[in-house]
Order: structure tokens, then C-alpha cells, then sequence
């Protein structure tokens, strides 16, 4: 077992390295640039969609108020009706990545905490760089990665970008990995 005291330039480095890495695959013009596509009416959507002033979050519609509900005729006809949506409204005005950065480094640096408890309860020091690269590699997949998958099960999110993001998170995972192997304490 290794001190997790030991692992905290480890965690670190990993979580500057691999926001790095996320900048430069989402700032590479091709591999995300189809991710969301423009409504074909977008500016009609919006028109319609602003004086209803929705509440920032997440909704879903149409969305019944009880399991009941969600029998009756009516509310079946509204779903063969649709269209169905789930959407994310975001504040309008001047949207700041700063915060969206904040809380990204932050989301890699736990990251980065789990992978090096996981790998420290299992090795110890001197452990060989294979199986630090193991350990936190295959914890920093699962963090990066594996929830993503419900999110394409259930909400139908498209297949095609949930296998990007899943390369995107293999990446992540590598590099993850590859800090923590080097930077084993010995």
C-alpha cells in the first residue's frame, strides 16, 4: 500500500495533463464539430421558445405528474403525438467558459484522487509502472467514461458522439495513466 500523501503531484500533474489534452481534442475543427447540429428553424425555436422564460436545468416533455398519468389515453396520445424532448436551458446572456474551466480542472483533479486510491491501495511504492498503469488507467476510464453510456441508453443521446466521447475518455484515461507511472513514488 502506498501513502495517498505520496500520490498528490501525480494527481495533479494528471488532472493539468489531461485538461491539456481536452482542450486540444475539442479545439481540433473535426472530430466535435458535429456533436450538435443546427435546427433547421433554430431562430423560429428560439422566437418561440423566449417568452416562456424556462427556468434554467434540465426538462423533459411531454412529462407526466404520476406513474397514472402516464396510462391514460391522453397523455399516451401526447407522446405518439411528440415530438418528445429532452433539453438543457442555459443562462442567455454572456455565457463564461471561466466557470465551466474551474469546474473541469476540479472534475479531473477528483479524478485524479480516485485513481490514485485505487492504485495506492492495491500497489506499493516501487510498484511496477505496468501495473501503476493498470490501476489508474482503467479507474480514470471508468470516471471519464462509463457513465456516459446511460446517458445513450436512456435519453437516446446520439451513439455516434457517445463513441467519440468514449475515445475522448480513453485518452484522458491514458494520460491519466501515463503521469501516474511515471511519477510512482519509489
Amino acid at each position: 500500500m502506498t501513502p495517498l500523501t505520496a500520490l498528490w503531484l501525480p494527481i495533479l500533474l494528471s488532472a493539468v495533463f489531461v485538461f491539456i489534452a481536452s482542450s486540444i481534442v475539442h479545439m481540433a475543427p473535426l472530430w466535435h464539430r458535429s456533436d450538435y447540429p443546427r435546427l433547421p428553424n433554430e431562430d423560429a425555436v428560439m422566437d418561440a421558445l423566449r417568452p416562456l422564460s424556462l427556468p434554467r436545468g434540465d426538462h423533459f416533455m411531454p412529462r407526466a405528474k404520476s406513474g397514472a398519468e402516464m396510462r391514460t389515453p391522453e397523455f399516451k396520445a401526447k407522446i405518439e403525438r411528440g415530438p418528445v424532448v429532452l433539453m438543457t436551458v442555459m443562462p442567455g446572456s454572456g455565457m463564461s467558459m471561466t466557470r465551466n474551466f474551474i469546474l473541469w480542472f476540479i472534475h479531473l483533479l477528483v479524478i485524479g484522487l480516485f485513481s490514485a486510491y485505487i492504485a495506492s491501495r492495491a500497489l506499493p511504492p516501487g510498484a511496477p509502472a505496468i501495473n501503476v498503469f493498470r490501476f489508474a488507467g482503467a479507474t480514470a476510464f471508468i470516471a471519464h467514461v462509463v457513465a456516459l453510456w446511460a446517458q445513450a441508453i436512456w435519453y437516446y443521446r446520439s451513439w455516434s458522439m457517445t463513441i467519440k466521447e468514449t475515445i475522448d475518455g480513453a485518452i484522458y484515461a491514458v494520460v491519466t495513466a501515463a503521469t501516474f507511472a511515471w511519477l510512482w513514488p519509489h
